[in-house]
């Protein structure tokens, strides 16, 4: 016999080699039709796997992470299954599960058509009608290399290649159809009840440009059909809230041919941008950092210190300076720590709390530059806290404080993952033991739920990421605190303990932006580019309606601009219906219409964005609406 402990503290005792999935079925029918994968003692099984010891279980459903994972790694080979039967020639690589659906990549000679993914997904249709179960099956590694060479499929063979020599190698088989796979799956092909390929795109074998390009289909599924709905239904409104069409409308910001991946910000841009630093600089200061500015590029010494040299080469920029090497600062950190390090600080003067909007550059493929979500150079909003052991708690704390305060003027919920030791990381696990357990105490003194996201964490430290989720659902990793205690060792940043001696702190990274461009990029499509009145780039337009009043307009413009209103004038010779609408898709909080019956009663006709037809109202009362959104950033 084998005790089970269940999700909710209870436990119960079964044969041994019960399977995850008969567990499901014995607590409730219902759970075992929702039922796609298990977790056994911290691990994701399939329902198949059988258990021959005492275990915790959890039974995950669709609703979990895990369990969307196992269902679209599913779904993936479905794809794969139907693709390898329409086009038997077509070499497999990799098919994962990926935060909202699943690709595979293939190389094929012969580029993929539209035409080809209605054809695979009819094909796909009769495999989830055929009901394949899938079956595990694990060889040692030199027959899994002669298993798939026989099928020529190269990339696998490299794959199984890649693992050590002693590694037990595990395939799934679904009906006639076998493939390379770690799992774990859902019990049968049955269980995707609805599904849609979404796009076509290219990706670098192993994501190295020197390699091969393969042909990439991105797809999505669910348990039900109006699950699918719903997603392409938000999938349509993330269209037309694309940053990058916006921002091109809006006239906010710019990627041109003469610098990939290097954003170009436009006066309007500009004004959104500097509101943005703005308030964090006035944030900051009211919580007791100071701001720094450190350089761009500093020594090759510097780096191979910090550990960057080693774990992080292949995203940084070189040039060579007096014969000798440096880099392009991809992380402000370094810097930080120099300036500690300018002088010697006591136990009183901590913690200490330095801030920088530090721009920073990283290497991305050219294939993985996406607007300014994803961009070769950017301004993180960083801040590093060096401060006493004791302090680390009531530190992480107040820096949970400001994010959730940050976020909640923007409208923004979230959800928080802290992730772990990752496989390249320095310090010793009794080290990370400590900062996982410092941050989670955090974490729960605040009462807040929290995902483990295992081996995700910074080379040097765990952290806690804060995951914004927008107007329409889709979720964005933004803010994020890294406890760090290899870099004050490798830096030797030392402070003048109580007892005279010489001690070592701990410190803090931290982001709350995330990066000043990716968050503009969020914020264009939460808002759809109809900014709060507070962030609006342009507040007020006024329009005339005839040319008599244009003085007054120019009196009125005077007025807002010196209550620190953002306004611009339309004073053309055009029909006001035409104006309006302008103004309209400008998504300008507020038009003020004026014509003669303004100028002579001294009143606008106010048009919001939001409310419609406002009728007319005094300058003066106008003008204290706005500075009251402005105040209130409601």
């Amino acid at each position: 016999m084998v005790r089970i402990t269940l999700k909710d503290g209870s436990s119960k005792e079964y044969r041994k080699g019960i399977t995850v999935g008969e567990v499901a079925s014995d607590i409730s029918k219902g759970l075992a039709r929702a039922a796609v994968a298990g977790q056994l003692d911290g691990q994701t099984v399939d329902l198949m796997q059988p258990i021959c010891e005492d275990a915790s279980l959890n039974i995950l459903t669709f609703e979990d992470i895990e369990g969307k994972k196992a269902f679209w790694h599913t779904s993936s080979h479905i794809m794969a299954q139907a693709v390898k039967r329409l086009f038997p020639n077509i070499k497999l690589a990799i098919g994962p599960s990926i935060d909202n659906g699943f690709y595979y990549d293939f190389d094929t000679e012969r580029p993929f058509t539209p035409e080809d993914l209605e054809a695979i997904e009819r094909e796909m249709e009769k495999i989830i009608k055929e009901d394949l179960g899938l079956e595990r099956f694990e060889l040692p590694r030199e027959e899994a290399i002669s298993f798939v060479a026989e099928k020529d499929e190269s990339y696998k063979v490299e794959l199984i290649e890649d693992l050590p020599e002693d590694s037990v190698i595990s395939f799934y088989k679904q009906g006639e159809f076998v493939d390379l796979c770690a799992g774990p799956h859902v019990p049968s092909t049955g269980k995707v009840k609805a599904f849609k390929l979404l796009s076509l795109a290219g990706a670098y074998w192993r994501g190295d440009e020197n390699n091969k390009m393969l042909q990439r289909i991105y797809g999505i599924s669910y348990p039900k059909k109006s699950q699918l709905d719903e997603y392409l239904k938000r999938l349509e409104e993330a269209k037309k809230r694309d940053h990058r069409r916006l921002g091109r409308e809006l006239d906010l910001f710019s990627i041109l041919e003469e610098g990939p991946g290097f954003p170009f910000f436009h006066p309007k841009g500009m004004v959104l941008r500097n509101i943005l630093e703005s308030f964090w600089r006035s944030e900051h200061t009211k919580r007791g950092y100071e701001e720094i500015r450190t350089p761009i590029i500093l020594n090759r010494d510097l780096w191979i210190r910090s550990g960057h040299w080693d774990h992080y080469q292949e995203n940084m920029y070189f040039t060579n300076i007096d014969d000798g090497d440096y880099a392009i600062k991809p992380m402000n950190c370094p810097g930080s720590m120099l300036l500690y390090k300018r002088r010697m600080y006591s136990y009183r003067d901590l913690p200490l709390r330095m801030g920088e909007l530090g721009l920073v550059h990283r290497h991305e493929l050219s294939g993985a530059l996406h607007g300014l979500m994803r961009v070769r150079c950017f301004t993180q909003d960083d801040a590093h806290i060096f401060m006493l052991p004791e302090q680390v708690k009531d530190e992480i704390v107040g820096v949970i404080d400001l994010v959730d305060y940050f976020y909640k003027q923007f409208g923004f919920n979230y959800h928080v993952e802290l992730s772990t030791k990752p496989e390249k990381a320095m310090g010793s696990d009794e080290e990370w033991d400590m900062a996982i357990s410092a941050l989670k105490e955090a974490l729960e003194e605040k009462g807040m739920d929290y995902v483990i996201n295992e081996g995700d964490g910074a080379f040097y430290g765990p952290k806690i990421d804060f995951h914004l989720e927008d107007s329409i659902g889709r979720t964005w990793q933004c803010g994020t605190i890294q406890l760090d205690f290899q870099m004050p060792e490798r830096f030797d940043l030392t402070y003048i303990g109580a007892d005279g001696e010489k001690h070592r702190p701990v410190m803090i990274h931290r982001v709350v932006f995330g990066s000043i461009e990716r968050f503009i990029g969020i914020l264009i499509e939460h808002y759809a580019g109809a900014f709060p009145t507070w962030l609006a780039p342009v507040q007020v337009r006024l329009l005339s309606i005839t040319d008599r009043s244009a003085e007054y307009i120019k009196e009125l413009a005077s007025d807002l601009e010196n209550a620190g209103i953002r306004v611009e004038t339309d004073l053309r010779n055009e029909k006001i219906g035409y104006k309006i609408r302008e103004a309209r898709l400008q998504r300008i909080p507020y038009m003020l219409v004026v014509g003669d019956k303004e100028v002579e009663s001294r009143q606008v006709a106010v048009r919001s964005r939001d409310e419609g037809d406002l009728g007319l109202m005094n300058v003066k009362n106008f003008i204290g609406r706005i500075q009251k959104e402005m105040s209130e950033r409601t």
